[in-house]
């Protein structure tokens, strides 16, 4: 049975972000399944575009997806600059009853999520969830940063989500949490789906071509992703005060932007590593990918992840991976250190030695990188759609 699916999220293009990045895969690869996508997000100024160096305006995915977009307000204090806030009206959703979707899907609990859960009800369609968010991590953005704040939040959360018929999160801990707050739906761990096409290693030759196109080192460590207090990028870059010590010639490559840059870039100049540490911005999709296949191996010290995309790239583009000790890191490396290394929080002093024994033993980084291709091929976009097609297809009449 073909289906009409309407995908509700607050995070959206062309905002940088996991969850942009993973809906958009997803309704993509729905669509090529042969259903009709309705993604319904919220609308972006001008400047959030010119800040993501990308055209004003939507993509063109094809004629089975189409875009719906609701007046919002910038959010203060977005760790990308680009936030937008959605208020919710509800019955704005009635001009919609005509397209007879048969099932929506929410990602999140805010405003465009709220949207998603007027039209479920007032519409009576089925509501699917997925949360992909540790709340907790991103609750400093707000001026009410503290303990009470969080436990309201995290009822909400769990209230929001048991008002869908069934909930995935790409980290099970995630789930675990809610249910601490009264989440009580069929619930299931679901990754997020990962981009084969794009991102897989190449040849060695071909290696070296990208870094002179880059100016990368032969021993380049890259981090990929929103630039942001909870990722903790200043633990990398303080690693690199001792990495360079044994290895002179070792640099990292940043690509991504958020309100922690200018910070970040200050902090690698007054440790004496500016010249070491390359911010490239927000790039192109190509370049993009050719940054994963020109570099050595990837580093994550986010304590807010539950999956990281960026990381998972690295895997299926071939490299080691280096992960913090926090939420999913540490499920998706695994701890038997096939595919990378675990590091406590926060440690620069760990993530320093670690790193520096991948680029010293090209073999063991080359063995891990072996293995992280194999193991995300269990996450391909195609593999992901169709256990999401199951899911709606189970219940819709529920």
């Amino acid at each position: 049975m073909k289906m009409k699916i309407a995908i509700f999220s607050d995070n959206f293009y062309p905002e940088i972000s996991g969850i942009s990045d993973s809906v958009l895969m997803l309704g993509g690869e729905l669509s090529k399944l042969g259903h009709e996508v309705h993604f319904f997000g919220a609308k972006y100024s001008r400047k959030d575009y010119e800040k993501a160096n990308l055209p004003c305006g939507e993509l063109d995915l094809g004629e089975k997806i189409k875009f719906h977009r609701f007046w919002s307000l910038p959010m203060i204090g977005s760790p990308t600059g680009q936030s937008r806030v959605v208020i919710p009206f509800g019955l704005r959703v009635l001009k919609y009853k005509k397209e007879k979707f048969d099932v929506i899907y929410t990602q999140s609990p805010y405003g465009m999520g709220t949207e998603a859960l007027f039209m479920s009800r007032l519409l009576r369609i089925p509501l699917i969830g997925t949360n992909h968010t540790t709340i907790t991590e991103y609750t400093r953005y707000l001026p009410l940063n503290n303990k009470f704040f969080d436990f309201l939040a995290l009822n909400f959360v769990s209230w929001y989500y048991n008002r869908c018929k069934f909930v995935t999160s790409p980290y099970v801990g995630i789930l675990d949490e809610m249910k601490k707050y009264g989440f009580k739906r069929e619930s299931m761990e679901l990754s997020n789906p990962i981009d084969l096409k794009n991102f897989f290693p190449v040849s060695e030759q071909e290696k070296k071509e990208l870094k002179n196109k880059f100016n990368f080192t032969d021993k380049t460590i890259l981090y990929a992703g929103k630039i942001a207090p909870e990722k903790q990028v200043d633990v990398i870059i303080k690693a690199m005060t001792e990495i360079i010590k044994n290895i002179p010639d070792a640099m990292l490559a940043i690509t991504g932007f958020g309100i922690a840059e200018s910070d970040f870039k200050k902090l690698a100049q007054n440790l004496g590593v500016g010249d070491k540490v390359k911010f490239f911005g927000r790039v192109d999709d190509q370049t993009h990918a050719q940054t994963y296949k020109a570099c050595e191996l990837f580093v994550v010290m986010s304590t807010a992840e539950t999956q990281c995309i960026s990381m998972m790239k690295a895997m299926a583009s071939g490299i080691p991976v280096l992960g913090a000790d926090a939420w999913a890191l540490p499920g998706y490396i695994g701890r038997d250190e096939k595919v990378g290394f675990v590091i406590p929080v926060g440690d620069d002093k760990k993530l320093a030695e670690k790193i520096t024994f991948l680029l010293g033993n090209k073999e063991k980084a080359r063995e891990m990188g072996k293995n992280g291709i194999e193991y995300v091929k269990q996450f391909s976009a195609s593999s992901v759609a169709k256990q999401w097609e199951a899911i709606f297809s189970q219940y819709l009449n529920k």
